[in-house]
């Protein structure tokens, strides 16, 4: 079967009248495309999905730059999992409003493009390492919503999210992405949602332009210098950062995102710093493309 003729298949057909198997089959005669690059974003505060300014327009940018997916898998510091990883096989995520305390307007944000219970499988089948579950409840959290309303706006993308085992040290994760390295074959956006910098306990709130730490300049040089001399491992070793390793993330949880694109990226990939700056006097807006 042609992807186009699945396509309208969908159209016409339930998904409760064809299961995750017949799915699974299906996506096997999907055509190799291009290799798709793998981004990481800095989200920062949820108030940017509503927001007009430089992040914003790099993020409008980077869709209107890149060849457009077939699908994109989103793995969010939003949707943490204990001792199991889940893939999200939702045909029809629902906006998740994962936050409380702002705005009424961003409660009325609705940004719900279909899922893509196929490409779900594809998970399934590259990563042998572990068995990853499907989930199918699963929406779509702000670390997703937030920055793909601005870059594919018309959210006509499928899209469904991979979950993070938090019960697992940062190389644990090194290794797992390098599993889904295929997927960039199969017409997959691999988006990455977290932050570089993440110290919500140091936030300098109602400051109109508040000046960022020193510590959190730091921490964000060292990563991007790591990043630019390709010592990727490192970057896994979160335990040698020290003590500016704890302020820049007391929990790590925005950080392993970025660990995900950086276990993605091959020995001869190019990566494009898409944004940078730090917001707040602690999180790191840093944002990257590879290939």
């Amino acid at each position: 079967m042609k992807r186009k003729d699945f396509l309208k298949t969908l159209g016409v057909l339930p998904f409760t009248n064809m299961n995750l198997h017949e799915l699974k089959n299906i996506s096997d005669e999907f055509p190799k495309s291009d290799k798709m690059p793998v981004v990481f974003i800095g989200h920062g505060s949820p108030m940017n999905a509503l927001a007009d300014n430089k992040f914003t327009d790099s993020l409008a940018l980077l869709g209107k730059s890149i060849e457009t997916p077939k699908a994109i898998l989103v793995i969010s510091a939003h949707w943490l999992t204990m001792k199991k990883t889940y893939v999200s096989v939702n045909p029809f995520p629902k906006t998740i409003y994962d936050f409380g305390g702002f705005p009424e307007a961003l409660y009325k944000v609705k940004y719900e493009p279909q899922g893509s219970p196929e490409m779900a499988c594809e998970v399934i089948k590259e990563v042998k390492s572990i068995g990853i579950l499907e989930e199918h409840q699963m929406g779509l959290d702000h670390g997703a919503w937030s920055v793909l309303r601005h870059i594919y706006p018309a959210a006509n993308i499928p899209t469904f999210q991979m979950s993070i085992d938090f019960s697992k040290p940062p190389q644990y994760h090194f290794e797992l992405a390098k599993e889904l390295q295929n997927l960039r074959n199969k017409g997959v956006l691999i988006l990455s949602s977290g932050n570089i910098v993440h110290n919500l306990r140091q936030v300098k709130w109602g400051d109109n332009n508040p000046s960022p730490y020193d510590w959190a300049v730091e921490f964000d040089a060292i990563v991007k210098n790591k990043l630019d001399n390709r010592q990727f491992e490192e970057l896994a070793d979160f335990k040698a950062f020290g003590q500016i390793g704890q302020m820049a993330h007391p929990s790590y949880d925005h950080y392993l995102p970025m660990i995900y694109s950086a276990g993605l990226i091959n020995p001869n990939e190019a990566i494009k710093y898409t944004y940078e700056g730090v917001e707040m006097g602690s999180i790191s807006m840093r944002c990257f493309q590879v290939g």
